[in-house]
């Protein structure tokens, strides 16, 4: 540490030389270039192909800062385009992966998880098959008979033992018959989105009162029941 000894002040200068990187940018280099020009020894000049070696270099440098700004531009009209394409999915209608995340409480309790599944025809008879991120049978419920349509099913968070399910992300599956005995397969919910926020560069979408990640939309719609 260097001391004035006038007044007895730091003298920074050398800390702040001291804490410098030691990569050279293309003007520092260029700086450098022109030095070693001016104070070269007239009876023995600075090589030509040395001189043109240093000179390759500056154009490298040259050209990677235009790419870097090139990709900096780039990457920041991408974003702006992300996040455009999701503000213009407020009002539409989105189709829900077949997902959903179990939380259990601080004593360990699982919450009750709630979810909507749609069926193309009426339902005689099904069952909900939920499965964990190992595609391994966590537990099941049936379907009472239905009118088709969207129809809202709570699951307890209970395993088909009777045991609580680790918090984590289900796979849900609805299978059911018809009226005529054809097997069918139920859809995960479709919701109105409502709203769209941007938090620690993810995107997230309000969809049935609560925020959920952009990637979990499996399909966007428009809204065929609109009034008027």
């Amino acid at each position: 540490m260097a001391i004035n000894a006038l007044n007895g002040t730091r003298d920074t200068s050398y800390e702040a030389a001291a804490s410098d990187q030691s990569v050279l940018g293309k003007d520092d280099f260029m700086k450098l270039l022109l030095a070693e020009l001016q104070h070269q020894d007239p009876t023995s000049p600075m090589d030509s192909d040395k001189i043109l070696a240093q000179t390759s270099q500056l154009a490298q440098l040259e050209s990677q800062d235009k790419t870097n700004k090139a990709l900096e531009q780039l990457t920041a009209s991408f974003a702006n385009s992300k996040n455009f394409s999701a503000v213009s999915a407020i009002g539409k209608m989105a189709r829900m992966s077949n997902e959903v995340k179990l939380k259990n409480t601080t004593d360990g309790k699982p919450s009750p998880v709630n979810f909507t599944m749609d069926f193309d025809e009426d339902i005689k008879s099904g069952t909900i098959y939920i499965y964990d991120d190992k595609n391994r049978l966590t537990s099941s419920m049936d379907i009472d008979p239905k009118k088709a349509g969207g129809h809202s099913f709570t699951w307890d968070g209970k395993t088909t033992a009777g045991g609580d399910a680790k918090s984590g992300e289900y796979k849900i599956i609805a299978k059911y018959q018809n009226e005529d005995g054809l097997n069918l397969e139920g859809k995960f919910g479709a919701y109105k989105i409502e709203a769209v926020k941007f938090e620690d560069e993810k995107t997230f979408v309000k969809v049935n009162g609560s925020y959920t990640d952009f990637t979990n939309v499996a399909e966007l719609f428009e809204d065929t029941k609109k009034e008027g």
